[in-house]
């Protein structure tokens, strides 16, 4: 029987003692906008500078969100003594190279998804981060999401039963342009580590890594993934995740149990509400929403909330998404582009 209650998972609220960090953004496009926009709004944290490829777009970048500082350059940005910590929205080929630059600095970096573009990149970024003593984290912005904690809880207390499979499917129309960055080889680009990643981390985080990877698509005329759809096995269980930039899918997310079911309102990856079904076809399902206020693009402030609670906790990873677990859904993305025959 379902509870009627459900619990109350900790959120990242602001204000709960953790510190208020100094943040730069490297990178001016519409996520490091979001993100600034987010965290000026739903953070006890503060976006201090900004630098991008061309100093006139950081300088109007600047204007447009309210930040202080617009550097010239990358490298200024990273030795400016007033900024803590990094967020890198670049474009994914340069996460490893401005991870390591801003790692080497010293300073605590938070890289947009995905961390790196493969698995052995990820990698070399969380050891360097471990030998330098500062904080790695992938802007995984679902994972620090109130529908998130809501569903370790819901796992945990053991109200699914025994979870047996994840359906999920991620699909925008974004190769309708042929310079699109997503459609250049050796970038990146491709559905699976832009799109993709998002079913397979909502998976990884209720199952664990998978036992066997089978991934069937298609490629663009440019040779990156365009369509797939990836079937994990655990053990006798499996996930079927799809993910497409040819098409809009529904975004949906379901989280199957012995005993019940998760089915997450689309687009799944951002804040929205769920509902719990039982296994007994005549047992009335419980719902939930989320009722923080904090809709949209504006969930990106949990993820800076939960950097810098973790830094105060004097951690190296976050506990929610360890180093080893995003390394790991990168080598699960890496094997289905390997199949698939990904440029």
């Amino acid at each position: 029987m379902l509870p009627r209650t459900l619990p109350e998972p900790e959120l990242f609220l602001p204000g709960r003692g953790e510190p208020s960090l100094r943040w730069g953004v490297i990178g001016a496009g519409w996520i490091a906008g979001f993100f600034a926009d987010a965290v000026r709004a739903h953070t006890a944290q503060t976006v201090v500078a900004v630098a991008a490829r061309r100093p006139e777009r950081a300088e109007e970048f600047a204007r447009a969100h309210g930040i202080h500082t617009a550097h010239a350059t990358v490298d200024a940005l990273i030795d400016d003594p007033f900024v803590d910590v990094v967020y890198i929205a670049a474009p994914q080929i340069d996460h490893l190279a401005l991870g390591l630059q801003v790692i080497a600095a010293g300073k605590h970096v938070l890289i947009e998804k995905p961390l790196a573009t493969t698995a052995a990149d990820a990698r070399r970024l969380t050891s360097a981060a471990q030998a330098a003593g500062v904080f790695l984290m992938e802007a995984m912005w679902s994972r620090y999401q109130p529908q998130a904690l809501m569903i370790r809880a819901l796992a945990a207390e053991g109200i699914l039963g025994d979870i047996t499979s994840v359906m999920a499917d991620h699909g925008q129309p974004l190769a309708d342009d042929p310079s699109h960055r997503l459609l250049v080889p050796g970038t990146g680009g491709g559905a699976l580590l832009d799109l993709g990643i998002y079913p397979i981390q909502l998976d990884s985080m209720v199952l664990g890594d998978p036992t066997s990877i089978t991934a069937v698509g298609s490629l663009t005329a440019s040779g990156v993934d365009a369509t797939s759809t990836v079937v994990l096995g655990h053990g006798v269980e499996q996930s079927t995740l799809m993910t497409s930039i040819l098409t809009k899918t529904p975004t949906l997310a379901t989280i199957c149990g012995t005993d019940a079911r998760i089915e997450i309102d689309g687009p799944f990856h951002i804040p929205t509400g769920l509902t719990l079904r039982s296994a007994d076809l005549f047992e009335p399902p419980v719902r939930w929403t989320d009722d923080t206020g904090v809709s949209l693009m504006d969930g990106l402030a949990w993820e800076a909330t939960a950097l810098a609670r973790f830094v105060g906790e004097g951690r190296a990873e976050s506990p929610l998404h360890t180093h080893a677990e995003t390394a790991s859904i990168l080598a699960t993305i890496d094997e289905a582009r390997r199949q698939l025959g990904a440029l």
